[in-house]
C-alpha cells in the first residue's frame, strides 16, 4: 500500500473514531427512548446493548418531618450519577408500574435512582410538605452518593412533582448539590393550572402576551382526574364537617378506580357502579358533588371549585413562579396535548427560568400526561433521543 493510501486510511479511521465518540451520548439517549417506549425487534436488541443490569433495595430517608420510605435502583457496574425520581399524584405511589419501569431504565443507563414514597402524593394532596420532602430526599441522596461524576444529584419530577422539584432545587440546601433538575409535564404556577382545570381555558402563550394585550385564550377540555384532585383539596370548604371524611373516601376510591380502568376494566367498572350507588345514599351537598365526579362533569364541578383554587394552591412552595430559581440546568419535557397540566406551563417555566439557569425545553407529540403512549414518528423519536442524551450525560 502506498504511503498516501496509508495516510488516507489512518485519517479516515481517526475521523470515524471521533464520530463514534461524539455520537455515543446520542446513541445512549436513543437507546433509552427505545427501551422506555418498550419497542421490540432489532432496534430493541441494539438498544439493550447499551444497558447494564441493576438491583433494587428498600431504604430509609432522613427528613425533617420524620423518616421516609424509599426504593433505590442501582446499576450493577459503575454509577455515573445519583438521581431523585419523584412520582406524580398516584394511589400506587412508588409501586406505580410506569414509575418503576422508568426507574429501571434509568438504572440500566448507569444512574442510581431513588424513588421517595411521599404520602401526600399517593393521597392526592398537593401541599408544601411535598416540596420539603423532595428537598430532604435530595440532600440525603447527595450524602450517600458515590458516583463517577461526583456527589451532585439530579432531580426528576413527574407531573405536579415536576414543578415542586424545581422549587426544591432552588433552595439553599441544594444550591451546590443539584447537578440538574427535570420536570416531566410540570407546572410553573399552580393556581393558573387549577383555574385551567376548573374552566378548560388555557392562558395565552407568554411571548404573545408581550406583543398584544388582547390575545384570545385557548379552550381545551380538561381531564376529570385533575378536577377530582382539586375537590379533595377544598371539600372542607364545600361540605359540613361530618361529611368531609365520607366524601374524601369516595373521591379517593373514584381515583383508584380510574387507575384500575387502565389495568383491570371489569374491576374498575364494578367500582364505578358502586360509587354511583353510593352517591344516592349521601346527604347533600356531598351527593351532588360525588355525582359530578362519577359523571366526569368537569363543567359543573369546576364552577363549584373555582372560587377556592387561589387559597388551595397559593403557597409559594407550590409554584416555581413564586419561588427562588435554581442555578442548575433545567430540563423541561411536556406533551403537546396534555389536558391535566397544559404544555403552556412548561413554556412559562422556560421564560421564568432563563437568565437564572440553562434551560432545555422539548414539547413532544409523543407524550400525553406523564407517559409516552402515542404513535411513534422518526422525527419525534430523534428529538426525544437528543433530549435524553443531553440529560443522561450530565
Amino acid at each position: 500500500m502506498s504511503p498516501s493510501r496509508v495516510r488516507w486510511v489512518a485519517v479516515s479511521a481517526a475521523a470515524l473514531l471521533i464520530l463514534i465518540v461524539l455520537a455515543r451520548p446520542y446513541f445512549a439517549g436513543l437507546s433509552f427512548v427505545v427501551r422506555a417506549a418498550d419497542l421490540h425487534g432489532a432496534v430493541r436488541r441494539a438498544a439493550d446493548l447499551e444497558t447494564q443490569p441493576s438491583t433494587e433495595r428498600e431504604v430509609t430517608i432522613a427528613a425533617r418531618a420524620g423518616s421516609l420510605h424509599g426504593r433505590l435502583y442501582e446499576p450493577a457496574r459503575s454509577i455515573q450519577r445519583a438521581v431523585l425520581l419523584t412520582s406524580g399524584l398516584h394511589p400506587a405511589g412508588i409501586d406505580e408500574p410506569r414509575l418503576v419501569g422508568l426507574a429501571r431504565e434509568l438504572a440500566g443507563s448507569g444512574l442510581a435512582v431513588l424513588t421517595p414514597d411521599i404520602l401526600e402524593l399517593s393521597h392526592f394532596e398537593i401541599t408544601p410538605a411535598i416540596t420539603d420532602d423532595i428537598e430532604d430526599a435530595a440532600v440525603w441522596l447527595a450524602g450517600q452518593a458515590h458516583t463517577t461524576r461526583g456527589p451532585k444529584v439530579g432531580l426528576i419530577g413527574i407531573s405536579f412533582s415536576g414543578g415542586l422539584s424545581i422549587v426544591a432545587a432552588g433552595r439553599a440546601s441544594l444550591s451546590d448539590r443539584a447537578a440538574y433538575v427535570m420536570a416531566f409535564g410540570g407546572h410553573d404556577d399552580l393556581p393558573r393550572v387549577l383555574r385551567y382545570l376548573c374552566t378548560g381555558v388555557e392562558p395565552p402563550h407568554p411571548r404573545e402576551m408581550r406583543f398584544a394585550s388582547d390575545v384570545p385564550p385557548v379552550a381545551r377540555p380538561p381531564h376529570d382526574y385533575g378536577v377530582a384532585v382539586i375537590l379533595l383539596g377544598v371539600l372542607e370548604r364545600l361540605v359540613p364537617p361530618d361529611q368531609v371524611e365520607p366524601l374524601q373516601t369516595a373521591v379517593r376510591r373514584y381515583l383508584w378506580a380510574s387507575h384500575l380502568d387502565r389495568v383491570d376494566k371489569p374491576r374498575a367498572e364494578r367500582e364505578f357502579a358502586a360509587l354511583r350507588d353510593l352517591a344516592g345514599t349521601l346527604p347533600e351537598p356531598s351527593a351532588t358533588l360525588l355525582a359530578y365526579v362519577n359523571n366526569r362533569d368537569v363543567v359543573h364541578l369546576g364552577a363549584r371549585l373555582l372560587p377556592f383554587v387561589g387559597a388551595y394552591g397559593g403557597a409559594p412552595a407550590l409554584s416555581p413562579s413564586k419561588s427562588p430559581k435554581p442555578a442548575a440546568p433545567v430540563f423541561l419535557l411536556h406533551g403537546t396535548d396534555d389536558n391535566v397540566i397544559p404544555a403552556i406551563e412548561s413554556e412559562y417555566l422556560a421564560d421564568d427560568l432563563r437568565g437564572h439557569a440553562p434551560v432545555r425545553l422539548l414539547l413532544s407529540g409523543l407524550i400525553s400526561h406523564a407517559e409516552a403512549d402515542r404513535p411513534m414518528h422518526a422525527t419525534d423519536i430523534m428529538a426525544l433521543a437528543g433530549f435524553w442524551a443531553d440529560l443522561l450525560q450530565r
